[in-house]
């Protein structure tokens, strides 16, 4: 593996260095390694314009998850109603109440769209700032995962225009999240597979 490239600090990093709050040693738990201090250090602290693009994933990603978990609430009953905005074609008590939003895995339908992106947070988060060139499979992976979740979210949206002809508006929020994700991965996605291609080669 080739030796690791400093990675440039932000102006404004998130929190200490890695290396300046570990744990001791012997402790109850988990240990740590330099490649999981580069995630750490990478992910909060570094600079550039592919990490910055992961961090409006991780933020398009959890408000995703927030706009599910209000659905999930109420699919619960938890709350019992969803606010939305006063317009005609909002209706998220109906349409999120529907059998069709039980019928898969006869479980509420927002808690898998949580669970959904749950994963591609996870996948967003994975790897220091060159896994691109090292791991090229994760970037590609996420891409992969992040055109799926557009593509369900579309999915979800036409179903909700054919079978009630009314719209839950935080499954609106969570779409518009998923699209805004796609052009964010694409980037990395292409370092990826050039770097797969020199590879070959």
């Amino acid at each position: 593996m080739r030796p690791r490239r400093p990675t440039r600090t932000r102006r404004r990093p998130s929190g200490p260095s890695a290396s300046a709050v570990g744990g001791r040693s012997g402790g109850i738990g988990r240990s740590t390694s330099d490649a999981a201090e580069a995630v750490s250090d990478d992910l909060r602290r570094g600079a550039g314009a592919l990490l910055d693009r992961r961090r409006r994933l991780a933020g398009l990603s959890l408000g995703s998850i927030v706009a599910f978990a209000g659905v999930a609430a109420y699919q619960t009953g938890v709350i019992r109603h969803l606010p939305e905005p006063p317009i005609g074609l909002l209706d998220a008590d109906s349409v999120d109440a529907s059998g069709e939003a039980y019928q898969r895995l006869k479980t509420p339908d927002a808690a898998l769209g949580i669970a959904s992106s749950a994963v591609t947070l996870a996948l967003i988060g994975m790897g220091d700032a060159r896994r691109a060139e090292e791991r090229p499979w994760v970037p590609l992976a996420m891409a992969a995962k992040v055109g799926f979740d557009a593509l369900g979210g579309l999915y979800l949206t036409a179903e909700q225009a054919t079978k009630h002809r009314k719209f839950c508006g935080w499954c609106l929020v969570a779409t518009a999240a998923y699209l805004a994700m796609v052009p964010q991965a694409m980037p990395e996605a292409r370092v990826a597979l050039s770097e797969l291609r020199s590879a070959r080669h």
